[in-house]
């Protein structure tokens, strides 16, 4: 019994692994953070390597609902991994944006889905975030989740 759940675990861990390492990228980059300040500056800076989409993207249906600013999301499924693009009209916003997508782009739908942003919490963001910011970021990452399963969907 335990050799077969051990299977399943170890399994589970090699679908889930690019994505695991990812967020370890990002968490590294709020290593040296010993202040909610300085969290803030990694997150605006991240927010200054935004995409910049076209103004035929920047349409409501691309608009994630929730967020304290406006943040436009492109989601593309492309040779089985999903593929995203943000832009916010605020840094922070875009910061806490690509913050997702350092982590879930380039991954499968069902990666998108099934792995957690374990991460954000290790980082401490939850207790940094005020609670509309928490929620925007939330609202982004559920957002991400959502067009994976219709990424998934259709392409089935």
């Amino acid at each position: 019994m335990n050799e077969v759940i051990n299977k399943i675990l170890l399994s589970q861990y090699h679908m889930f692994e690019s994505c695991l390492k990812k967020q370890n990228q990002v968490k590294a980059l709020f290593s040296h953070c010993t202040s909610e300040e300085q969290k803030y500056g990694v997150i605006i800076d991240l927010g200054k390597q935004q995409s910049h989409l076209d103004n035929e993207e920047k349409i409501p249906a691309n608009l994630v609902s929730g967020c304290q600013s406006q943040v436009y999301l492109i989601s593309k499924l492309e040779d089985g991994t999903v593929t995203y693009k943000a832009e916010s009209d605020a840094l922070i916003s875009a910061g806490l944006a690509k913050l997702l997508i350092d982590a879930y782009s380039g991954e499968s739908p069902e990666v998108i889905l099934k792995c957690p942003p374990q991460y954000l919490e290790e980082i401490g963001l939850s207790n940094s975030l005020s609670l509309n910011r928490a929620n925007g970021l939330y609202s982004i990452h559920l957002r991400m989740k959502q067009d994976a399963l219709k990424l998934l969907l259709q392409g089935k």
